[in-house]
């Protein structure tokens, strides 16, 4: 399963980065959600899949599994919903200035000075 779950990363991080190099920034708001998810994936797969252990301690449990992942990728999500949500906020903000989501149009030149 980890080997499955590892390519699902892999292929989740390479459209990522194929996304945040294109030109528009919708495009490159939506490569950087996938890649947060990729790394939450990872972070996940590296943690262990499976097993039978209880995720806490309970009486006459002597092996529990580790609850470091998923409290590294709750954490993960909530930030990479607010760096989203602002990207979001920033790009709409920029559409409405420039009236244009192309990232080389958005490049100043000196006459703008």
């Amino acid at each position: 399963m980890e080997i499955v779950m590892a390519f699902i990363c892999g292929f989740l991080i390479m459209a990522a980065i194929y996304l945040i190099l294109s030109r528009s920034l919708l495009r490159i708001i939506i490569g950087t959600g996938l890649l947060s998810h990729g790394a939450h994936l990872l972070i996940l797969t590296m943690g262990g899949l499976g097993g039978e252990s209880p995720p806490v301690l309970a009486e006459g449990v002597t092996d529990y599994a580790d609850p470091l992942p998923q409290a590294l990728i709750l954490t993960a999500i909530v930030i990479s919903f607010g760096v989203t949500a602002f990207f979001l906020v920033l790009a709409y903000r920029a559409y409405q200035e420039l009236e244009t989501d192309d990232t080389t149009l958005m490049k100043g030149s000196d006459e703008d000075d």
